[in-house]
């Protein structure tokens, strides 16, 4: 019997537009003790769904079934689901910082479960608290117990959320995005820890990502989610081989990690449509390349397939077998160049923090140790590491916004400790950054037109009519509407409005663009979409970028050559190629080995893949 078995899941959220159909009639079921995943773009209901198994939906209106260990939740009370939260289900939350009270000590917030669900001693409670702190791999729990929540690198958060959702040792542990900010080696660890607490406590685990890699490899089945409606299901292995679904299969085409020097990803095209509306046809039918002429005018049918495999599609056979034809590939404008001049050069560059306390203490904290880096004009240059290795901290002094305390830094042949506030504003116009939250960076308040304009504004290169006529330019550049001028941000999605900021930091046609994480927040056709934009930019218009990010697929696929940083030093620095092919230093081979990529699409099932079953609309 499994332990969760969900019939016919249907989620209606009432708001001032309309009724959002969120989830649409939505059926699985899981073994107790199996780690089952959700995948999907933003917006297609895999959180909506798990927040209506808690019961997290007051103003929902919620149908089927949700039996829990033979229970049905739908209609409980909430005084009965506040019972089985953090006792028989516990949930991790995607950003550990805002899940934990920043006033109140991590200890206490552990603590707070075990006496919310028993009768126990502040003692026995502190006690438990730090061996599950332990377990997680906490250093040092019992002195940890008693710091906040901001004294926690990323990584460590995320294991105290782990703790707090283990404690009661639940039955069912929802994770929701667990991973998406973290480096590459602290994902692992983190998958790692919550694969080895299931086996431990014999907990089930849903697992909810967008990263199709992450599930691949530690998975048992997968189910894959669009627009509300449950698209594929089936064992991983053979979900991720051989897709049923064409999105499915477009989903794995879009992944960083289908590499092929010099051409570009294949992204989805289109967008996911409103779900606003209810269709009588296939939801995917807009953006498939496989459509049938049913699609458009039909719910497809359930079609179950040999190898456990169920697809909610027209075509006879499920997916292409065989990914599709790569586009003649385009080569990099800048791995084909020769050694262009300099744009920037790094020479011996230090940086030490003075770290003070209200008692007067102060030591000295060294965040950069002698860095060497040269950018040549028209190349792309990647910073990899994990979080607090020097990346950010080293961009922000080439952009002028950190001042070395030691080495120098030069831009376009200008010593940056040379220049005069004139100079200096000047020279600002040369280097642009696009950072990692599209959202947070732009201004909530203020119209897309006026944002993008704000660089032609504040260095007073066009003005009325003629500024408004670059910023449309920018965004047709960009691939935005140019109509949608006078709208908010909100109004755009994300990786729309990361295109925004790229329209933003093209303005003034600067020398160098830092890009800061600029993609770890999008799902992966998005994803591939930016960094075909990226790539095609910079081939048009010769643009030199320093490309910050965690997920080497991505900084393999857009970078000419790549510098390994790990605390304050660059360990490594190398072209792509001989980087991935052949690396030099142990961390490097450490960040290549954590790095999961979703398995290659064979089609070796389809000669034996026929549909057994077919149920019908």
């Amino acid at each position: 019997m499994p332990i969760l078995q969900v019939d016919g899941l249907t989620v209606e959220i009432p708001t001032e537009d309309g009724t959002v159909h969120a989830v649409r009639d939505v059926s699985f079921s899981i073994r107790q003790g199996e780690l089952f995943g959700i995948a999907g773009e933003s917006g297609s209901g895999k959180s909506v769904l798990t927040q209506a198994i808690l019961g997290l939906l007051p103003t929902a209106e919620i149908s089927g079934k949700v039996l829990f260990d033979g229970r049905d939740l739908i209609g409980l009370p909430q005084d009965e689901l506040r019972r089985l939260r953090g006792k028989d289900i516990g949930m991790i939350f995607q950003d550990p910082l805002s899940s934990l009270h920043p006033f109140y000590t991590i200890g206490a917030q552990i603590a707070e479960v075990l006496h919310t669900h028993e009768t126990i001693s502040r003692q026995d409670a502190r006690a438990r608290v730090v061996e599950m702190l332990g377990k997680v791999g906490i250093p040092d729990a019992a002195s940890r117990y008693d710091d906040y929540p901001h004294q926690f690198s990323g990584g460590m958060r995320q294991r105290v959320m782990i703790a707090m959702a283990l404690i009661m040792r639940p039955a069912l542990l929802i994770a929701d995005e667990p991973t998406t900010a973290l480096d590459v080696t602290v994902q692992e660890q983190i998958v790692a820890l919550i694969d080895e607490m299931r086996r431990e406590f014999g907990t089930t685990v849903i697992l909810i990502t967008h990263d199709l890699g992450l599930l691949a490899s530690v998975a048992d089945d997968v189910m894959v989610m669009y627009a509300g409606h449950r698209m594929e299901y089936g064992p991983a292995a053979n979900l991720f081989r051989a897709p049923a679904h064409p999105y499915t299969a477009g989903l794995l085409r879009s992944s960083p990690a289908n590499y092929s020097p010099g051409a570009d990803l294949q992204p989805i095209t289109g967008r996911p449509p409103s779900l606003l509306e209810l269709r009588n046809a296939c939801v995917f039918a807009p953006r498939c390349a496989e459509a049938l002429p049913a699609c458009a005018s039909a719910t497809p049918p359930l079609r179950v397939f040999d190898d456990k495999t169920q697809s909610l599609c027209w075509l006879p056979d499920g997916a292409r077998r065989q990914p599709a034809t790569e586009p003649a590939a385009r080569v990099h404008a800048a791995a084909a160049a020769t050694v262009a001049a300099p744009v920037v050069e790094a020479r011996d560059v230090r940086l030490t923090y003075t770290i003070g306390s209200f008692l007067g203490h102060k030591r000295q904290h060294e965040v950069l140790k002698g860095i060497d880096l040269t950018v040549h004009r028209g190349e792309t240059v990647g910073l990899v590491g994990e979080s607090g290795c020097g990346k950010s901290t080293l961009a922000r002094v080439i952009a002028g916004l950190a001042p070395a305390t030691g080495g120098t830094v030069s831009l376009l042949g200008r010593d940056l400790t040379s220049l005069d506030r004139a100079e200096w504003r000047q020279m600002r116009r040369e280097v642009q950054l696009v950072f990692q939250d599209p959202f947070g960076s732009l201004n909530p308040r203020r119209r897309v037109g006026s944002i993008i304009g704000d660089p032609f504004r504040l260095h007073g290169v066009a003005a009325g009519d003629a500024r408004k006529d670059k910023v449309r330019q920018l965004m047709e550049l960009v691939g935005l509407n140019p109509e949608h001028y006078n709208r908010f941000p909100s109004e755009f999605s994300g990786g729309q409005r990361q295109r925004i900021g790229i329209a933003r930091a093209l303005a003034l046609n600067p020398s160098l663009i830092i890009c800061d994480e600029p993609v770890s927040a999008l799902d992966v056709s998005i994803q591939a979409q930016v960094l075909n934009l990226l790539r095609g930019l910079q081939r048009d218009l010769g643009l030199t970028y320093l490309f910050i990010s965690h997920d080497l697929s991505v900084v393999r696929h857009v970078c000419n050559r790549i510098a390994v940083m790990q605390g304050g030093k660059i360990v490594e620095l190398a072209d792509s190629e001989t980087l991935f092919a052949h690396p030099q230093h142990p961390y490097t081979r450490t960040l290549l080995a954590a790095g999961k990529t979703p398995p290659q699409m064979t089609g070796e099932r389809v000669r034996n893949l026929m549909p057994t079953t077919e149920v019908g609309p």
